[in-house]
């Protein structure tokens, strides 16, 4: 092998005073260290202002303002966020009326009903799809089966009618669902549903053309709260697929029909970055004047501060 090779002049290398260069990281946004009995709002203004830090500071001053402003911040998850032990914070960003609209995946109503019905959710899915009885409990498939038929029933959409129908029956935990509170204080809970994904489509009783006539009118409800998004935030939870698939639906809907969809701000939770959250959510429907961020973690912990910091500022 030859390794000869040509010696270059490093004398004539080009140089610059680091003084006049611009550089990223400032020692003004690095993080201070805790002192002990501070508050909250102490805790929050130790952050770094780089990176994550920074974007946090900017998502709750984003939903602080609008909420200030009655303008529109909307909710959107996956079932994931209901299983993390989400939903009393959720709820009392509902009931503080900064949030305007609640939207979830089929997988949604199923988490929410099991744990306002018995105060627990989730099955062991590895233990019990050997022996065919995953996704079989029959009180889960018979509540929503029935709520199904009743947004046929009252032409309503479906999460009205799984919110209705959690207060009708009166479950003992009703005060933890997503779906109750909001049929309770008139705050819309969409639910968009994906047909063969979730445990309910495999039962007998299960009437595929009322779920998806009711799963429209949601996307429909959903898409007049967009169509008011302007100067808002819209947040999307642990939804990788459904949900960034339906928003970006519904803002190209609104634009089409005239309304005014430039200056929002939107934002992507979970604890890995997908290519729909990231493109259908933070990068294409913000163009031009509005601002989307994507934090990475887990929403046991990001959903706490957010909402933390939101009613620090309120």
């Amino acid at each position: 092998m030859n390794s000869t090779f040509k010696n270059l002049d490093y004398g004539k290398l080009k140089t610059y005073s680091i003084h006049d260069r611009k550089s990223m990281v400032d020692i003004r946004d690095f993080s201070k260290p805790w002192t002990k009995g501070g508050s909250f709002s102490d805790f929050l203004s130790t952050l770094p202002s780089i990176l994550a830090g920074k974007d946090l500071h900017h998502v709750i001053e984003a939903v602080s303002t609008a909420a200030k402003n009655k303008r529109k911040v909307c909710f959107a998850m996956g079932g994931h966020v209901i299983k993390t032990g989400m939903s009393p914070l959720i709820i009392d960003l509902m009931e503080k009326n900064v949030l305007s609209m609640i939207s979830m995946n089929g997988s949604g109503i199923i988490h929410d009903l099991e744990t306002a019905l018995t105060g627990r959710t989730s099955e062991d899915v590895a233990a019990s799809l050997g022996n065919g009885s995953f996704g079989m409990a029959k009180e889960t498939s018979d509540l929503l089966n029935l709520a199904i038929q009743q947004s046929k029933e009252k032409s309503i959409g479906l999460g009205q009618a799984v919110g209705e129908l959690i207060l009708s029956e009166n479950l003992k935990f009703k005060d933890t669902s997503l779906l109750a509170s909001g049929a309770a204080a008139k705050i819309p809970v969409t639910v968009h549903v994906a047909l063969g994904t979730d445990i309910i489509h495999m039962h007998p009783e299960f009437d595929a053309a009322a779920c998806g006539a009711a799963s429209h009118l949601d996307f429909k409800l959903f898409a007049s709260h967009i169509a008011e998004l302007e100067k808002g935030v819209f947040i999307n939870a642990g939804s990788a697929v459904i949900m960034p698939e339906v928003f970006l639906k519904a803002v190209t809907l609104v634009r089409n029909l005239g309304h005014i969809l430039d200056d929002f701000t939107t934002v992507n939770l979970d604890f890995i970055r997908h290519y729909r959250p990231m493109t259908n959510v933070v990068n294409r429907p913000t163009l031009g004047k509005g601002k989307g961020y994507s934090i990475v973690g887990h929403h046991e912990i990001l959903i706490p501060l957010i909402a933390a910091g939101v009613i620090e500022n309120l």
